[in-house]
């Protein structure tokens, strides 16, 4: 590129300054990652994400994990006194593969701060910690149950008809899925019966402060997850972008969901993938005809309302697994190939970090035009990344900032055992 690209030092959390200022006001800022398994992509997040708590007012980070599991973490960090033992501890509730995902050191100094920074807040202030994601379906299942026993009203027959329909598949999506996607004999008459009569209870119901409105809210996101996993299952096996569509759109409405639980002046902040927060018209995902939470989040709420910032590095080494479900490994990852995103940035910056904003970047003609940005998902062959690890992007319209980190190292996962069952594999990238 002839005119070097404008840049900011990046070596401190000071050195956001200049992000917090171009955030401004926004509602909603998504933070992404180029791999689920690289340690600065969370301690950089983790540094954002503080300084939007504390200077900007979020009210919660929601994340690429399963709803029951991180509800989990949101009651324990809304304590006054920690009952859970260690964060290391609380986190094992992410047995799921990936299990390194959440359940990482990293991760652990993020909730101890959160719990920290709430035990001097009003219990209607306290930050809270959710999960976007749709895979939950028996933990769901299962928590609903429990809910609705407790409580001893109307819906209980409805989620004991959901369940005994899934029964006959244990706890094995998978199963399901091929059992159902051809056939008309499916559960999906039997899920929505249970949301519906959940939501009946809810309205009838009028608790009093942010965590009595959680437990109900709760009660009618597993409803919701077990609605939308029953499609996303069904629609995986049959293949092309409908299960990445009802995935992001389930992600999508569990945050419109949590922004009005906390209210019309609140503000979010979302960890997940590049793939899912830079908006898919500035991809190729738009010729698949797929979606994800950036576009529909701007959609939904106004460009100046949603700020994208994603991550991206040049070489160094990462946690994931070589196939689905496989132990995970410390891997290499190779230099970014000649002409991608972040060979560009690391020749002009020679190792250096760098943040850039988008509103600096669009005069450049050379960025008008797609240019291959990496993308490690889960599962990850570094052999052979050159042939699918690069996401044609139009960076500028992609996202509305980046953070580019020459040379990065693999999070450190806890020792946490693995379930047996995980969900099935779904796209060969991953995310």
């Amino acid at each position: 590129m002839k005119t070097p690209l404008p840049t900011h030092p990046l070596r401190s959390a000071p050195d956001l300054d200049p992000l917090l200022d171009a955030i401004g006001d926004a509602r909603i800022v998504l933070l992404g990652e180029a791999s689920h398994g690289t340690s600065e992509y969370y301690t950089w997040r983790t540094a954002l994400s503080k300084r939007l708590i504390q200077e900007k007012g979020f009210q919660f980070i929601a994340v690429e994990g399963d709803w029951p599991d991180c509800f989990k973490v949101n009651a324990a960090i809304k304590q006054d006194e920690p009952t859970y033992g260690s964060a290391a501890q609380l986190l094992s509730t992410f047995n799921r593969w990936p299990t390194w995902m959440w359940g990482n050191w990293e991760i652990a100094a993020l909730v101890e701060w959160l719990h920290q920074h709430n035990r001097q807040q009003p219990l209607e202030q306290r930050v809270g910690f959710y999960g976007l994601d749709v895979y939950s379906l028996w933990d769901s299942l299962q928590e609903i149950l429990r809910y609705v026993e407790k409580q001893g009203d109307g819906a209980v027959h409805a989620a004991h008809q959901a369940f005994q329909c899934f029964e006959p598949y244990g706890d094995d999506p998978q199963e399901y899925a091929h059992a159902v996607a051809f056939v008309s004999d499916d559960c999906q008459d039997e899920v929505t019966e249970m949301l519906r009569a959940l939501r009946k209870q809810v309205a009838a119901e009028h608790p009093d402060g942010l965590l009595a409105r959680e437990q109900q809210f709760n009660a009618e996101q597993n409803a919701l997850v077990a609605v939308n996993a029953e499609r996303y299952y069904r629609a995986m096996i049959k293949g092309g972008s409908a299960s990445w569509n009802v995935r992001d759109t389930h992600m999508m409405e569990t945050l419109t969901r949590l922004l009005d639980l906390h209210g019309p002046d609140s503000k979010a902040i979302i960890w997940e993938h590049n793939t899912h927060i830079g908006d898919a018209r500035y991809t190729d995902m738009r010729r698949e005809d797929m979606v994800n939470v950036g576009q529909l989040a701007r959609e939904a709420y106004g460009r100046d309302q949603v700020f994208a910032v994603g991550f991206g590095s040049y070489q160094g080494s990462v946690i994931a697994g070589k196939k689905w479900g496989a132990t995970p490994e410390r891997m290499t990852v190779p230099e970014g190939t000649r002409g991608s995103w972040e060979n560009l940035l690391h020749q002009q910056l020679q190792g250096e970090n760098a943040l850039l904003l988008s509103q600096e970047l669009r005069g450049h003609e050379a960025l008008q035009k797609s240019i291959g940005h990496r993308a490690i998902g889960v599962v990850y062959r570094p052999e052979f990344e050159r042939f699918g690890n690069y996401v044609p992007s139009v960076i500028p319209d992609r996202y509305d900032a980046f953070l580019f980190l020459d040379h990065t190292r693999a999070l450190h996962p806890l020792p946490t055992p693995q379930d047996e069952h995980t969900p099935p594999d779904l796209y060969p990238w991953n995310y």
